[in-house]
């Protein structure tokens, strides 16, 4: 059956989409719709095959493909929805923060993260279902309310609720002297982060940052693929986070409570110009391709 639902599909022959591969996203697709039904019972062979061909076997090729790794289907990927992925992203989190919300998914959708030996593509959680466009609004509608969550996360101790009517603010307060210092170590622990980066990857981090270029301008001028440009500038400010966590725990001695003290203070206010930073530190020929 995988074989003929493949036909249906239209799937490119570069894609090289086996029906063994396909078999198991459709398999993958049946066990997740029946097992979430809540019914012990076996749903029957013809409600499966009812099921399966009601699905968006072309989008669900497409994500079966891209997972495989296929650069073709990727290219596909790419050209069609990358306007979708961003007129999306401006939908749910606002102009000046709508590339890096559909950046942030890139890496996801082609593979960062290793199990076992692997990767692990967020299109494997695609199962045909809905319209791959859905899918997508879904999941940055849900990286964009996680990120608001963790933002929220602390709550000020100053203002505990139910304590009444707010006594009015102060006209000017003047600066929170505990705020500068956290400020102040956080500065010193991301220009450090920076400076211990690969050229590349500082490189790849200033073109994003300071000179707005777009992932497939960066993969045109560092001579790699856009997927390629979008996982490994994850990986650098993941690299980048991780280490000013381990510098402000290890080395200013903060709690865990003050580690996400000073991110939030970061986003509340950030004082000092990092792409100046990033841009003093470009190599002045382009690093040999790798």
């Amino acid at each position: 059956m995988a074989e003929s639902l493949l036909v249906r599909a239209s799937v490119p022959q570069e894609w090289n989409l086996t029906g063994e591969q396909f078999q198991i996203a459709l398999e993958s697709s049946a066990a997740h719709r029946f097992s979430s039904s809540g019914r012990a019972e076996s749903p029957g062979e013809r409600r499966v095959q009812e099921y399966l061909e009601g699905l968006h076997l072309a989008d669900l090729a497409l994500a079966c493909a891209c997972s495989a790794g296929n650069s073709a289907a990727w290219e596909h990927f790419v050209a069609e929805y990358r306007h979708a992925l961003y007129h999306a992203a401006a939908a749910i989190a606002g102009e000046s923060r709508s590339r890096e919300l559909a950046d942030s998914i890139y890496a996801e959708l082609y593979g960062l993260r290793e199990r076992d030996g692997g990767r692990r593509s967020l299109f494997d959680y695609f199962h045909g279902r809905s319209r791959l466009a859905t899918w997508l609004y879904a999941i940055l509608s849900q990286r964009h309310v996680d990120e608001f969550r963790r933002t929220q996360k602390i709550e000020s101790l100053d203002d505990p609720p139910g304590e009444g009517a707010a006594e009015p603010a102060s006209a000017d307060p003047g600066p929170d002297p505990e705020r500068e210092v956290y400020l102040a170590m956080m500065q010193a622990a991301i220009e450090s982060a920076l400076d211990r980066l690969e050229p590349r990857d500082r490189l790849r981090l200033a073109y994003y940052y300071a000179d707005s270029l777009t992932l497939a301008e960066i993969g045109k001028l560092l001579g790699e693929h856009e997927a390629t440009a979008s996982r490994k500038l994850e990986r650098t400010r993941a690299d980048v986070r991780a280490f000013v966590e381990t510098a402000l725990r290890r080395e200013k001695k903060l709690s865990e409570a003050q580690v996400r003290l000073c991110f939030d203070c970061a986003r509340e206010k950030w004082p000092f110009d990092l792409t100046i930073r990033l841009r003093s530190g470009r190599p002045r020929a382009l690093p040999a391709r790798e």
